[in-house]
């Protein structure tokens, strides 16, 4: 089976957040994400590598500990943008947040990234 080229880059950037060692992680964003990737977090924009792998080492020091993200959906990825959701559950498996991503693929990697945290409001 083949896998998509935002589905593969998805994937990768999510395992750096439960990489097992710093280096894991500085290897994983590199093969995900673009030199010059956007970030727009929680927190506002940032660009650059660096600044996606601060992003994860401030969640992975969260004070219930290290988690784990999981990706909840199929990655739909209609041409050079993709969407999917995903989970983030504290060391003891209790869910903490839950969100939607939307990403730019550039040469098979991501080169912009939308971070929407939480559940929208109901009308």
């Amino acid at each position: 089976m083949q896998v998509e080229p935002g589905e593969d880059a998805v994937d990768t950037f999510l395992a750096a957040f439960n990489a097992p060692n710093q280096a894991y992680v500085t290897e994983l964003l590199s093969r995900a994400l673009t030199q010059d990737v956007v970030f727009w977090g929680p927190l506002g924009r940032s660009t650059g590598v660096e600044a996606v792998e601060n992003f994860i080492n401030e969640l992975r020091a969260h004070p219930d500990g290290p988690g784990k993200v999981t990706r909840t959906t199929v990655v739909d990825a209609p041409g050079e943008w993709a969407r999917y959701s995903w989970s983030y559950h504290n060391g003891a498996g209790q869910l903490l947040l839950t969100g939607t991503d939307m990403v730019h693929l550039r040469d098979e990697r991501i080169d912009q990234m939308v971070v929407f945290a939480g559940d929208l409001a109901a009308i």
